[in-house]
């Protein structure tokens, strides 16, 4: 799994919890529904959020939910999961953007990328996931060809770019992307007025999700010599950080113009957890469950993060992802190794007891006061 967006279940209260896992488990089986059991190595965190707002946007009726069978990634237990246009579309989109970060790990030369016949095998993987992608996309009458013309027009900003180049100019390909996902939840949900700000929202949170990923990334790309945004423009860390705070109040301030009928779990993700992540990745906080440091702060608690171990190429990260599935520890495991990134992950069904993260018990829509949101 991967995506900025992951929260603890500590803070999914009265029910969001089991609201979550259904969407996440919903892309899921919506991809290999529509493109093969392969396909479905592309679900994501982040996916997931382009069908948490089509539903959020809707009446809720029991055919949004059906019972999936039992699955190693929930401990063999069977559990309701989300079905329909929002869960096609992020499986669409999905397809789309996972294909770019295959072409990127190529251009990289990450990995066993490295070598022609792989690099080759992995391009048509990629190719294939744009034209499935596409297929879906237009079922729902989406066109994904601006998420396409974004994807190529990004290695071209990246090979531009140097030092003084403004950052916003090489995220600027992933806001288009998002910002188009996101509006076009207004169209299936039949509440055209929600496009605009929702547009604005998507165009944020594509931003932030560059901006995370280039300050998670930075110390293992330097010491593996790769790209990256930060180190390129000569953008400072307190800028990278400004930048992301103000993408959060964006966010939040946009959010406020939409209007939903149920927006309780949207608004858990997009208004709580990304002050969460953006935390996360500049090291200043962290979850309390997962382990103190000296004085009650948590683990680099105003350091810089330390270095990385290098990220796996895509088809060993493929690999690994398999061989996780297979022993469900991305389900029950306390902890476990990203199969790419080769970050600590959490199993998703099995978070420990004792967390007294901020917003605990606060149903975040009523007189919640762990943030400036104004909710």
């Amino acid at each position: 799994m991967f995506g900025i967006v992951r929260p603890c279940t500590h803070r999914l209260a009265d029910g969001l919890k089991a609201e979550w896992t259904a969407h996440l488990c919903g892309l899921c089986l919506a991809l290999r529904a529509d493109h093969g059991q392969f396909s479905r190595v592309v679900t994501n965190y982040d996916g997931l959020i382009v069908s948490v707002l089509t539903e959020a946007q809707t009446e809720r009726t029991a055919r949004q939910r059906r019972t999936a069978g039992p699955c190693p990634l929930r401990g063999m237990r069977t559990a309701p999961i989300a079905r329909g246009e929002g869960a096609r579309l992020a499986a669409s989109v999905s397809l789309v953007l996972a294909s770019a970060k295959i072409r990127d790990h190529v251009a990289d030369g990450d990995g066993l990328l490295r070598r022609r016949p792989l690099a080759a095998a992995a391009r048509r993987v990629a190719h294939g996931w744009d034209r499935a992608g596409a297929r879906t996309g237009a079922e729902l009458g989406f066109d994904t060809a601006v998420l396409v013309d974004a994807v190529e027009r990004q290695q071209g900003i990246e090979a531009l770019a140097g030092p003084g180049t403004p950052l916003l100019t090489v995220t600027e390909p992933t806001e288009t992307a998002t910002a188009a996902a996101f509006a076009y939840t207004a169209v299936l949900a039949g509440r055209p007025g929600n496009s605009a700000p929702l547009a604005e929202a998507g165009r944020l949170f594509g931003r932030l999700a560059h901006l995370l990923d280039a300050v998670e990334d930075q110390p293992a790309d330097a010491a593996s010599g790769a790209w990256n945004p930060l180190t390129a423009t000569g953008t400072s860390r307190a800028e990278a950080r400004r930048l992301a705070d103000d993408a959060v109040r964006g966010i939040r301030s946009a959010l406020r113009d939409v209007e939903f009928t149920d927006g309780r779990l949207a608004h858990v993700l997009l208004a709580h957890e990304l002050r969460v992540s953006v935390d996360r990745a500049f090291g200043t906080t962290a979850c309390a469950h997962e382990g103190q440091g000296s004085g009650g702060l948590p683990p680099g608690f105003g350091q810089q993060p330390p270095p990385k171990p290098g990220k796996r190429g895509f088809l060993a990260g493929c690999a690994v992802f398999v061989g996780l599935c297979c022993t469900c520890r991305l389900c029950c495991a306390d902890e476990y190794e990203g199969p790419w990134s080769r970050k600590k992950r959490e199993g998703c069904c099995n978070w420990s007891d004792g967390c007294d993260c901020c917003c605990e018990g606060c149903d975040c829509c009523d007189a919640c006061s762990c943030c400036d949101c104004g909710a």
